[in-house]
């Protein structure tokens, strides 16, 4: 930085640059639908016979119906992954971006320190030279007053040792500034890291979730109920299944006080919208809603799922508690808020809404305690 920035310049750059890079790169190509059926409308040639009028493309018939659903699941749970990758890139972006502001306010103050203890050193030398010239013998003999003299001799000796820690202070302060320069260097280049890791993920989210609703508007309406039937089938299945094996039983863990606040507020969010990227108030991904109901508890925890199950102290499933956070999937990509009795409440996937479901109906990793 030019040594004449004032003060509200460089914040004022700092901040236009935690501004700038928080811009997300363009959305990413739309996803293709199928090419068109050829025509069938060409003449056939003479002595042949016709061939059959081509029938208009069937919809999926029901039985292939688990097939679309089990592809429905994998580009959604890509989605899911991509949506946790633009999560932490934009929290590290985030911090930063402080860490730059920061740093701007450090280099402000270390220069206007820096132009004072130059303005200090250059009138401690002046004085320096006014009182030099001959040796302090030939002012001792000199002088009417020797007491004063030697007086006198004990303020020198007193502002050459100001002047020795006024000199380490200025060089300390010019390497402070030196290193200031060198971290902003380095947090810079991770933001912008990470500003390309954000679109990347962007564009990746934009495609699976086109590449979903793109194959769901291929269904008839029957074909969609039906789907729908069978997704609420599979979950009941696996819920039943999960709580045949007794994990329950027994279990009498009862909400602290900040769990349960957890707890009324995301249920209270029930019916919003899931949005990917999103911490409320009107719309959530799965740990947008975790992370945000556990701020209002007062317990700050981790922004995605997959720090949620990296850094929260991890539970027995047997001794989880309501408030507790369940990760599921082996790569921890979704998660929700355990509300008691066998029941979560979370933002599932792009088209629904925060809903209560089955604790099991989901294939669980692990749980996790905000707070503990």
């Amino acid at each position: 930085m030019a040594s004449g920035t004032t003060r509200g310049g460089l914040i004022a750059a700092a901040v236009t640059v935690v501004c700038a890079v928080t811009v997300l790169a363009a959305p990413g190509t739309a996803w293709a639908g199928p090419n068109p059926a050829p025509s069938a409308s060409a003449t056939p040639a003479p002595g042949t016979t016709p061939a059959p009028p081509t029938a208009p493309t069937a919809p999926a018939p029901s039985k292939d119906l688990q097939a679309v659903r089990a592809q429905l699941d994998t580009l959604y749970h890509d989605a899911a992954v991509a949506t946790d990758a633009y999560n932490a890139a934009e929290e590290a972006a985030k911090k930063q971006s402080a860490a730059l502001v920061e740093l701007a306010r450090k280099i402000v103050k270390g220069r206007e320190r820096l132009a004072e203890l130059k303005t200090r050193a250059g009138a401690a030398a002046a004085a320096q030279y006014r009182t030099g010239g001959l040796p302090d013998e030939a002012h001792l003999l000199l002088s009417d007053d020797p007491q004063e003299f030697l007086d006198g001799t004990g303020r020198v000796l007193q502002g050459q040792k100001a002047t020795k820690g006024l000199l380490a202070e200025l060089t300390q302060t010019q390497q402070d500034l030196e290193q200031y320069a060198k971290d902003a260097s380095a947090q810079w280049q991770k933001l912008e890291a990470n500003r390309k890791a954000k679109a990347k993920a962007q564009k990746r989210i934009e495609q699976q979730i086109a590449a979903a609703e793109a194959l769901e508007s291929q269904l008839e309406k029957q074909e969609k109920e039906r789907l729908a039937q069978l997704e609420q089938e599979a979950a009941r299945q696996a819920q039943t299944a999960w709580l045949d094996t007794g994990v329950l039983k027994g279990a009498q863990g009862k909400a602290t006080t900040q769990g349960a606040k957890a707890v009324r507020f995301a249920t209270a969010q029930m019916g919003k919208p899931y949005e990917w990227g999103a911490e409320g108030p009107t719309t959530f991904d799965c740990s947008g809603l975790t992370s945000q109901a556990w701020a209002h508890a007062g317990v700050p925890v981790p922004r995605t799922s997959q720090e949620q199950w990296k850094q929260l102290p991890h539970v027995a499933v047997e001794d989880m508690r309501p408030g507790d956070l369940i990760i599921y999937f082996k790569d921890a990509s979704h998660v929700a808020l355990y509300v008691g009795d066998g029941t979560i409440v979370h933002a599932p996937r792009p088209g629904r809404t925060v809903t209560l479901a089955g604790a099991g109906s989901m294939p669980i990793l692990g749980v996790v305690r905000p707070g503990a």
